[in-house]
Formats: structure tokens, C-alpha cells, sequence
């Protein structure tokens, strides 16, 4: 759906093959970092968004890990989002997926260039030089339809039909290990969890699951939560005793209402490449993980909005030949040391300490507190693309960075002001811009003619200027700082940002 808007909002037409008529009820993807929050600023429904927030005003949206059970006196505070807000231009937000895609979908249906087949999937594809073709059928009907296009992107999941007659290979991580997602309703689980305001998420870390999660989350305020955790292999919905799991990890019994119980096998997959030919896959179609710390939706989001412009740029004739291979170079990196510097790290930190360190020792609390004084998880989570194809220079893309209000090139642009008293971010519009601190911009306006790109000329305030260090900006369409400098060859830098050999 965040695809769709990408493409439909600047003008193509796109078809949307979507199985569900409506959102499924199943609480997934909930933590949208302030980066998600820019995507539906740019989408036109950030405000949306927040109206569809379940949390009260005051509530908190705040994370917590705990030692042995949710109602334990060793506890921290957790993926605090906070320590990197002025890094960008909107707050982070939380709520359900479900809730999400109805916000998307609404946006969708204002989009003229967009038709969407709710109730259809698909089945089967071919593509030649030209086009792509997708034949789809009615899910609980007979109808049969071929669509025919210049591209197909494949969001459909980690089981993705697209990625497997495109002839995508993955590679595995299995871990072993079987996970019960529970969503139950308890308002006396609202109450106990008083004693820790502001929080929305929990995690416990538990010696008996050496590392890994055991889960909690609020979906509706008050009332109905999610629950994650390891249970044994061969765990089916009728022969575990998913009661006395919950009463244990929360460290005492309290009453709920079970409304739903899904297993899921406990691994990493990443496709070895996001393009074959016409056909594009992303999110969990291209990558997929445990759901720790949000990284997920957030990872699918940031997909869409780098291919969304990358397509467009080569449909409507600006991007060069390899602007399109370049989805893959920047993107398929940046999960990669996701999951091997933020996921698959912390199971293995947890599971050193949890061996090593116990209640009962004398040190413990303290001990336990200073695993979070260091804690650079979220200031260190900083996707960029230093050294891709059409970025250049040394590096290469990454999941791990550092927040700065510098403008570096290959990184996210941090929010400025313009010379006229506008916020950048809500000024510059859905093609390049060039951020100027004073005159001389003529040789970009003029390279931007010849190659029929779209660039807007926007002048810095001098605080902006001076905090970014440049007195030149290349700010690509998704918000991606492509060049820096006082002066350079226009030509040259405006074709290697858009895949010109």
C-alpha cells in the first residue's frame, strides 16, 4: 500500500493485488520509528496516522526489558526512540498493523491512478523484455485476470509467491525454535503494569529461554495485549498450556481472555538479490526476521519509498540504466547487518549474560543496570547507503551508523530551515533537491534540463547551512543526502545519482 501511494502520488498507474478485503485483525508491526512517521508525512496521511493512535494522551509508547517476569524490581528502560527525535522531522509512532493499513488504504482509494483487486492474489507470472505479466485469481471465487505492466514488486510475504517464480533464492537462518504469538484482552493486566507508566512494550529475559524473547505489548489501551515467546517443538493450539506460560512470565496469575494463538518457526531469511529483470520484491517478501524491536514494517517501509522513486525516475525517462539495480545494492545490505547487528547480537548478549548472572548475587541490580548505561542500540540503528552504486565514494550501505546533524552523503538528510522561515521538510517536493546556503546554482539547474530531471533550487538559512557543514546539498527523493559540497561538476554528480553510466 506504501508502494502504491509512492507511485500513484507521482503520477503512474498501478495495480494492487491484495488478498485480505480487510485488514486482518492480528496486532503485528507496531513500533513505527520517527523515519516510518516521514514516509506518511510525505504520503499525505501523517495526520491520519496519529488519529488512528490507540494510546491515550499521556499514555506512553515507551519499552522496558525485565529480568525473570514483567513484575520484577530488575528492569530498564528499553529502545527509547526519543534519543533520536531532533534527528528527524516527525515524533514516532505506535499502533497496531491493522490499524496502519487501514490508514494506507484510505489513502489509497484518494489516488485516481490506482486500482486495487481486494479478495484476488497471485498465482502466476511471466515477463519478457518489454513488460511483466501477472495472472491473478479470486481468493473463494472462480475469477481469473491477467495483468500486464512495465513492473511487478512483490510484497507478499516472507512465503512470497512472486520471489519464487521469479526464481529468487533465499538464505536461512533457522534458529530452532518454535514462537506462539498470543493477543488476549486483560484489564488486570493494565492495572498491574501501573507501576511502570509510559511503557507500551516489555520485554523479559527469562535464563530458561537463553536469549530469547518473551514479549509483551499493548494493542488497545487498557485492554487487549500481544504476547510473544519460545514454546517447545511440536507445540500445537490444543496441546500446551498457554495460560501457565503467560501467568509465569508476567510472575504471577491474573485474569484474561485468549483470543487468538499463532506459531511461527524462528528464523532469518534474506533474499541473495531484490530484482530479477521487471520483478522487484520487498518487505518480508525480501526479508524476513523474529518481530524484535519494530525492525520489520520499518525495514518494508524504507523499500518502498527507495524503489518507489527509482521506478518512477525510469518509467518517466530520468533514471539511467542502473538506478533500478541500485534498490537491491542499498537495500538487501541494510537488512542484512539489521538482523546481525540488532537482532541476532542481542539473542546472543542476552543469552551470555542470562548464563552468567543470577539474582543472587550481591552485584546483581547493578549488574543489571549497567547493561542499559551503554546501550546504543537505537542511536546506533542509523540505515545508510555510504559507497552504493549511485551514492559512491568509500564504505558501503549499512544498518549501522551515527546520528549526526552533518550532512554526510549516503546518509538520511537531518531536519533544517530554509532562508525564508519554512521547515525543509515540509517545503521540498517529490523529486532532487538542491539545498543552497548562496548563489551560484546555475550549472545544476542546467544539468538537471539536459538530463529531464526534476530539481528544485531551495536556499538554507545560514543556521542550516552552518549545522550541516555545506553550502551544497544533493537531497535525493526519499530524503537521502546524494552530494555535498561547495562546487562540482553538476553534470557528472546529477547522472551518477540517477544510474547514468
Amino acid at each position: 500500500m506504501g508502494l502504491a501511494i509512492e507511485l500513484g502520488q507521482r503520477g503512474l498507474s498501478v495495480a494492487v493485488v491484495e488478498r485480505y478485503p480487510e485488514p486482518q485483525l492480528v496486532p503485528k508491526g507496531q513500533n513505527l520509528t520517527q523515519r516510518t512517521a516521514e514516509h506518511f508525512h510525505f504520503w499525505g496521511c501523517e495526520a491520519e496516522l496519529r488519529s488512528a493512535h490507540p494510546i491515550p494522551a499521556g499514555g506512553g509508547i515507551g519499552g522496558m526489558t525485565c529480568y525473570g517476569t514483567l513484575l520484577t524490581d530488575h528492569h530498564y528502560d528499553w529502545l527509547n526512540r526519543a534519543h533520536v527525535a531532533a534527528y528527524y522531522h516527525c515524533a514516532n509512532a505506535r499502533l497496531p498493523q491493522y490499524a496502519t493499513e487501514t490508514v494506507l488504504r484510505a489513502r489509497v482509494s484518494k489516488l485516481r491512478g490506482v486500482q486495487v483487486f481486494y479478495g484476488w492474489q497471485g498465482v502466476d507470472l511471466s515477463q519478457d523484455a518489454d513488460s511483466v505479466t501477472l495472472r491473478i485469481s479470486e481468493r473463494g471465487g472462480e475469477g481469473i485476470e491477467d495483468l500486464r505492466a512495465a513492473y511487478l514488486v512483490g510484497c507478499d510475504g516472507s512465503h512470497s509467491v512472486v520471489r519464487s517464480k521469479a526464481g529468487i533464492s533465499e538464505e536461512l537462518s533457522d534458529h530452532n525454535r518454535l514462537m506462539a504469538l498470543l493477543v488476549f484482552r486483560s484489564p488486570e493486566l493494565h492495572e498491574l503494569l501501573k507501576r511502570y507508566p509510559v511503557k507500551a512494550f516489555y520485554n523479559v529475559l527469562h535464563p530458561d529461554f537463553e536469549g530469547y524473547w518473551q514479549f509483551f505489548g499493548r494493542v488497545d489501551y487498557g485492554l487487549s495485549w500481544f504476547f510473544h515467546a519460545p514454546v517447545p517443538l511440536g507445540t500445537t493450539r490444543d496441546n500446551f498450556d498457554f495460560k501457565a506460560l503467560l501467568h509465569k512470565a508476567v510472575g504471577q496469575e491474573f485474569s484474561f481472555q485468549l483470543d487468538y494463538i499463532g506459531l511461527w518457526d524462528l528464523r532469518v531469511a534474506a533474499a541473495k538479490t531484490y530484482r530479477s529483470g521487471r520483478i522487484f520484491i520487498a518487505g518480508d517478501a525480501a526479508h524476513s526476521h523474529p518481530p524484535y524491536g519494530g525492525y520489520g514494517i520499518n525495514l518494508g517501509f524504507e523499500d518502498a519509498r527507495n524503489l518507489g522513486w527509482k521506478l518512477s525516475a525510469s518509467i518517466q525517462g530520468w533514471g539511467g540504466p542502473n538506478l533500478l539495480d541500485s534498490y537491491s545494492a542499498e537495500r538487501q545490505p541494510v537488512f542484512t547487518s539489521t538482523t546481525a547487528e540488532f537482532i541476532e547480537r542481542f539473542i546472543e548478549e542476552d543469552r551470555a549474560f542470562l548464563s552468567s548472572n543470577h539474582p543472587g548475587q550481591a552485584d546483581f541490580a547493578e549488574r543489571w543496570q549497567n547493561r542499559n548505561l551503554d546501550a546504543s542500540e537505537v542511536m546506533a540503528f542509523e540505515p545508510n547507503y555510504e559507497g552504493s552504486p549511485v551514492i559512491g565514494g568509500a564504505g558501503h550501505p549499512s544498518a549501522v551508523g551515527e546520528h549526526q546533524f552533518v550532512a554526510r552523503v549516503g546518509h538520511h538528510l537531518a531536519p533544517g530551515m530554509l532562508a525564508d522561515g519554512r521547515a525543509i521538510y515540509e517545503a521540498i517536493g517529490p523529486g532532487f533537491v538542491l539545498l543552497a546556503a548562496k548563489n551560484g546554482t546555475l550549472d545544476f539547474e542546467l544539468a538537471a534540463s539536459d538530463l529531464n530531471l526534476p530539481l528544485e533550487v531551495l536556499t538554507m538559512s545560514e543556521e542550516s547551512a552552518e549545522v550541516y557543514k555545506s553550502s551544497l546539498i544533493l537531497v535525493r527523493p526519499d530524503q537521502f543526502v546524494a552530494w555535498t559540497g561547495e562546487e562540482g561538476k553538476a553534470y557528472d554528480i546529477l547522472a551518477r545519482a540517477v544510474g547514468m553510466p
